[in-house]
Protein backbone atom coordinates (compact mmCIF):
# COMPACT_ATOMS: atom_id res chain seq x y z
CA UNK A 1 0.00 0.00 0.00
CA UNK A 2 1.41 3.19 -0.57
CA UNK A 3 2.91 5.37 2.29
CA UNK A 4 0.94 8.28 1.57
CA UNK A 5 -1.92 7.24 0.38
CA UNK A 6 -2.38 5.10 3.45
CA UNK A 7 -1.77 8.14 5.65
CA UNK A 8 -4.36 9.80 3.65
CA UNK A 9 -7.15 7.30 4.54
CA UNK A 10 -5.94 7.04 7.88
CA UNK A 11 -5.75 10.61 8.72
CA UNK A 12 -9.44 10.66 6.94
CA UNK A 13 -10.70 7.88 9.21
CA UNK A 14 -8.82 10.16 12.54
CA UNK A 15 -10.84 13.50 11.16
CA UNK A 16 -14.21 12.65 12.67
CA UNK A 17 -11.93 11.52 16.18
CA UNK A 18 -9.65 14.47 16.06
CA UNK A 19 -12.50 17.35 15.66
CA UNK A 20 -14.61 15.36 19.09
CA UNK A 21 -11.56 15.53 20.74
CA UNK A 22 -10.75 19.04 19.83
CA UNK A 23 -14.81 20.71 20.76
CA UNK A 24 -13.25 19.25 24.45
CA UNK A 25 -11.23 22.19 24.46
CA UNK A 26 -7.90 21.47 23.44
CA UNK A 27 -6.97 23.50 20.65
CA UNK A 28 -3.85 22.10 19.60
CA UNK A 29 -2.30 19.91 17.10
CA UNK A 30 -1.14 16.21 18.40
CA UNK A 31 2.16 15.93 19.30
CA UNK A 32 4.88 14.12 16.45
CA UNK A 33 4.99 10.98 17.04
CA UNK A 34 8.21 8.80 17.60
CA UNK A 35 9.44 5.46 16.16
CA UNK A 36 9.30 4.00 19.27
CA UNK A 37 5.43 5.27 19.75
CA UNK A 38 4.73 3.70 16.19
CA UNK A 39 6.45 0.34 17.39
CA UNK A 40 4.23 0.22 20.58
CA UNK A 41 1.09 0.85 18.56
CA UNK A 42 1.88 -1.60 15.61
CA UNK A 43 2.67 -4.46 18.30
CA UNK A 44 -0.67 -3.52 19.84
CA UNK A 45 -2.19 -4.16 16.84
CA UNK A 46 -0.26 -6.95 15.83
CA UNK A 47 -0.81 -8.70 19.09
CA UNK A 48 -4.85 -8.57 18.76
CA UNK A 49 -6.52 -10.58 15.77
CA UNK A 50 -9.51 -7.63 16.52
CA UNK A 51 -7.29 -4.76 15.90
CA UNK A 52 -5.55 -6.18 13.44
CA UNK A 53 -8.67 -7.14 10.95
CA UNK A 54 -9.88 -3.00 11.26
CA UNK A 55 -6.49 -1.78 10.03
CA UNK A 56 -6.84 -4.01 7.05
CA UNK A 57 -9.90 -3.13 6.77
CA UNK A 58 -9.33 0.57 6.76
CA UNK A 59 -6.86 -0.35 4.13
CA UNK A 60 -9.35 -1.71 1.99
CA UNK A 61 -11.63 1.06 2.02
CA UNK A 62 -8.85 3.08 0.31
CA UNK A 63 -9.53 2.18 -3.18
CA UNK A 64 -13.07 2.60 -2.20
CA UNK A 65 -12.37 5.92 -1.05
CA UNK A 66 -10.16 6.66 -4.24
CA UNK A 67 -12.93 6.11 -6.41
CA UNK A 68 -15.57 8.34 -4.67
CA UNK A 69 -13.21 11.04 -4.37
CA UNK A 70 -12.34 10.75 -8.06
CA UNK A 71 -16.20 10.87 -8.94
CA UNK A 72 -16.69 13.55 -6.78
CA UNK A 73 -19.23 11.80 -4.45
CA UNK A 74 -19.42 13.05 -1.37
CA UNK A 75 -22.32 11.35 0.21
CA UNK A 76 -20.10 7.73 -0.29
CA UNK A 77 -17.15 9.56 1.12
CA UNK A 78 -19.02 10.65 3.75
CA UNK A 79 -20.33 6.76 4.64
CA UNK A 80 -16.78 5.49 4.30
CA UNK A 81 -15.75 8.02 6.26
CA UNK A 82 -17.70 6.75 8.57
CA UNK A 83 -17.38 3.60 8.25
CA UNK A 84 -13.16 4.35 8.22
CA UNK A 85 -14.06 6.25 11.61
CA UNK A 86 -16.03 3.18 13.46
CA UNK A 87 -12.97 0.61 12.46
CA UNK A 88 -10.11 3.23 13.75
CA UNK A 89 -12.07 3.53 17.33
CA UNK A 90 -11.99 -0.51 17.05
CA UNK A 91 -8.18 -0.12 16.93
CA UNK A 92 -8.17 2.29 19.94
CA UNK A 93 -6.81 5.95 21.20
CA UNK A 94 -3.23 5.09 20.55
CA UNK A 95 -4.00 4.60 17.24
CA UNK A 96 -5.94 7.64 16.40
CA UNK A 97 -3.24 9.74 18.19
CA UNK A 98 -0.29 8.33 16.44
CA UNK A 99 -2.24 8.86 13.14
CA UNK A 100 -3.34 12.70 13.63
CA UNK A 101 0.49 13.35 14.61
CA UNK A 102 1.75 11.50 11.67
CA UNK A 103 0.76 15.04 10.18
CA UNK A 104 3.90 16.31 11.34
CA UNK A 105 5.52 13.78 9.33
CA UNK A 106 7.46 14.02 5.89
CA UNK A 107 6.32 10.59 4.54
CA UNK A 108 9.72 11.57 1.96
CA UNK A 109 12.03 11.99 4.78
CA UNK A 110 14.37 9.64 6.10
CA UNK A 111 12.08 9.90 9.40
CA UNK A 112 9.00 8.89 7.23
CA UNK A 113 10.84 6.19 5.85
CA UNK A 114 10.89 4.89 8.96
CA UNK A 115 7.75 5.24 10.20
CA UNK A 116 6.71 3.34 6.36
CA UNK A 117 9.33 0.66 7.61
CA UNK A 118 7.51 -0.07 11.07
CA UNK A 119 4.23 -0.27 9.13
CA UNK A 120 5.13 -2.60 6.39
CA UNK A 121 5.21 -5.36 9.23
CA UNK A 122 1.14 -4.64 9.66
CA UNK A 123 1.06 -4.38 5.96
CA UNK A 124 1.98 -7.79 5.51
CA UNK A 125 -0.22 -9.22 7.94
CA UNK A 126 -3.14 -8.05 5.91
CA UNK A 127 -3.94 -10.20 3.61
Amino acid sequence: MNWKLFIAVALFAIVPVAVSAQTDGADTKAPKPTIADARKVVQMISGDKTKLKAYCDIGELQEQMENAEQKNDTKALDALGAKADSLAEQIGPEYAKLVDGLEEVDPNSAEGQQFTAVFDTLHKQCK
